[in-house]
């Protein structure tokens, strides 16, 4: 592949640069593999090249690389983030034999790497064509740079165990606070100056940040309740209404704050998709126009009401909702709940609200274009109480919208963060009947001025 006189030129720029790196940039070949068979067949003489048994390879051997070589092969793949594979074959040694080093770096540290065979205290490698010590200035730097090295690694692994960021992160993205928590892991080991210039941080703002984590808490009373307030509402609400339900209590403090006390307490509210039951069988009867269009706000009760469907599966069976919506608070007028989506569970919920309508009180209903609502015992009844049918377009669930949001509400707060194993379905209509009670009651809602729906009846005057 490569004649003589090549090797020969390879073989002296080696010689005067000292390192396959620079050998291999200034002529652009060999690959690092031929170019530490051509030294060790340089540096073994013919007579004895094939005395070496196979277990027993020369450190001078291709099988034994320099230092050098194998710290920059653990620098690439586990600080650069390098595939291991690619440099593998960029310097000619296996992925075992990558893994092996970077085993001993660990357990060893640099001494694990170096080649002991052949070597004694004060000489050099027997055999080898120099015979010249190397100088403490050479060691001194090599020292230094597996320093730096290693200071790299632990920064990593801090970055990793203390503050649980993602191993490709960028260190310059970390915050002042982050950089201060790892400098503090690891100024035992490490001189503080090198620890604040690896990671680019000043002086003043390292000590700014300490002064910072040794304050006490001032949130700290205000952090149990904030526990306490997610708690007793089942981990139902967000930051902003709990810092709706504090403002009740007198305690005056930023949205800001809330969020971060519980990020940092990890309250999330729990949220899950999944496929909406859909009552749809075709066109069994004419269509009605679409009167709401999307317009879901109403000046008094009972002037628009929404309803739908939808389905609980729990392990016991399934159970179905049908409530109505009243679009002027989001109130849920009535409900009906039943274990099969049957004519009698849309009908009866329309003949319990019927009931509670004053006189001339005749809403528009809103449905989508499911059966229940285009059977002849719907259509009786709309008719006969007077009531005003309006429809969703095929197929277009934004159309009803506001219900479908008061559905993903109801199984984001009750429903999806709950284990229902072992609950049967009489159980489960309790549970879910006193959570619409409670909606109605007690949850508290931003466009209602953080007032639940009879609360804001209440402070309109509306119910007594």
């Amino acid at each position: 592949m490569y004649s003589k006189e090549q090797k020969d030129i390879a073989l002296r720029i080696y010689h005067q640069t000292e390192s396959v790196t620079e050998t291999i940039r200034i002529l652009g070949y060999p690959t690092r593999r031929n170019l530490y068979t051509w030294i060790a067949e340089e540096n073994t003489p013919p007579k004895t090249r094939r005395e070496y048994p196979v277990i027993d390879n020369p450190p001078d051997h291709p099988r034994n690389p320099p230092l050098e070589v194998k710290l920059d092969a653990i620098h690439r793949c586990y600080e650069l983030g390098e595939n291991i594979k690619y440099v593998s074959e960029d310097i000619g040694y296996s992925r075992a034999s990558i893994y092996q080093w970077r085993k001993r770096y660990l357990k060893e540290g640099t001494l694990g790497l170096m080649n002991h065979k052949n070597i004694t205290p004060g000489t050099l490698v027997e055999g080898s064509v120099s015979s010249t010590d190397i100088s403490s200035d050479e060691i001194n730097q090599l020292k230094a740079q597996m320093q730096d090295m290693q200071l790299e690694i632990d920064i990593l692994k801090e970055t990793i165990n203390v503050l649980k960021k993602d191993p490709d992160i960028d260190q310059s993205a970390l915050s002042n606070r982050e950089k201060a928590v790892i400098i503090d892991v690891l100024k035992n080991r490490y001189p503080l100056p090198l620890l604040l210039q690896k990671l680019q941080l000043s002086k003043s703002s390292y000590y700014y940040q300490e002064q910072s984590l040794q304050k006490e808490d001032k949130y700290t009373l205000l952090r149990v309740r904030v526990i306490e307030l997610f708690t007793e509402n089942k981990g139902r609400y967000g930051y902003r209404r709990i810092h709706a339900l504090l403002k009740r209590e007198n305690i005056i403090v930023s949205e800001k704050v809330i969020r971060r006390i519980m990020k940092e307490e990890q309250l999330v509210v729990k949220i899950k998709r999944t496929r909406k039951y859909n009552s749809y069988q075709g066109e069994i009867s004419p269509a009605v126009d679409n009167l709401i269009n999307r317009n879901f706000s109403a000046s008094k009760p009972n002037e628009k009401w929404l309803t739908d469907i939808t389905e609980f599966a729990i392990p016991a069976g399934k159970v179905y909702l049908s409530p109505i919506v009243d679009c002027f608070d989001g109130l849920l007028v009535n409900w009906n709940i039943s274990t099969s989506p049957d004519a009698l569970l849309v009908n009866s919920m329309l003949d319990d609200a019927a009931k509670l309508l004053s006189v001339g009180e005749k809403p528009i209903i809103h449905s989508d274009r499911g059966v229940h609502y285009r059977w002849p015992g719907w259509i009786d009844r709309m008719e006969k109480n007077g009531f005003i049918r309006s429809m969703s377009k095929k197929g277009c669930s934004p159309d009803n919208s506001a219900c479908e949001g008061v559905f993903g509400r109801i199984k984001n707060e009750m429903f999806y963060n709950a284990d229902w194993s072992g609950v049967n379905i009489s159980e489960f209509i309790g549970i879910l009947n006193d959570y619409l009670y409670w909606y109605n009651e007690k949850r508290i809602k931003k466009s209602l001025g953080y007032l639940s729906p009879i609360e804001y009846r209440h402070r309109l005057g509306l119910v007594t």
